[in-house]
């Protein structure tokens, strides 16, 4: 199980946390580059582990608790990084809040479900919103200064992750929604034994 494809993907997500942080960190333009590269490939592994799950038939509980835990570390751990060294621009850290709140509301709610044995299921939105966050954080990892090592230095890329960032925050928030009034439904619908 730990051994299938898909968990060695998702498995490789969480791994390239370190080494993602350590690229930001260096704030230099052939490291921005990496890091987005890096970010990249992550994001490419959390289609894929799903998409060979399903077309190999090797579903597991255990790939399906450790893919959005890992989702969550890589999204935090970029958005930290970009917060803490200062790469977020303007208004930045609005965004990057709602988006680490939405995360943990999401995280808390599955969590309580489970134990009443009910799914939480990811809706289409909520996965157009997870494709706009990771092309938003890839941006704002790539920087100006990483957009210029491969001659794209003359488009905006903090200004358009930035934007993008505020798009993601705005799904985030109408998801972040649904996912809690389905969840009080479930909640609320709950009797206490006698």
């Amino acid at each position: 199980m730990l051994t299938d494809l898909p968990n060695i993907l998702t498995l490789s997500r969480i791994g390239a946390i370190p080494l993602l942080v350590l690229l930001v960190a260096l704030q230099a333009p052939t490291a921005n580059l990496l890091a987005a590269l890096l970010f990249t490939l992550a994001g490419i592994t959390d289609y894929l582990d799903g998409k060979l799950a399903r077309e190999r038939q090797m579903l597991s509980d255990f790939g399906r608790m450790l893919d959005p835990i890992a989702d969550k570390l890589l999204v935090g751990a970029t958005l930290m990084a970009l917060v803490g060294l200062g790469h977020l621009p303007g208004y930045g850290i609005y965004p990057a809040i709602v988006i680490m709140l939405r995360e943990i509301l999401v995280s808390g709610l599955r969590e309580y479900l489970a134990e009443i044995k009910v799914g939480l299921p990811v809706t289409r939105l909520a996965k157009w919103k997870t494709g706009v966050q990771m092309v938003a954080l890839g941006l704002l990892l790539l920087g100006g200064a990483g957009a210029r090592v491969i001659g794209l230095g003359f488009l905006p890329m903090g200004w358009i992750g930035g934007l993008l960032l505020w798009i993601a925050a705005v799904l985030t928030l109408v998801t972040g929604w649904d996912y809690l009034t389905a969840g009080l439904r479930h909640a609320g619908a709950q009797r206490p034994a006698a």
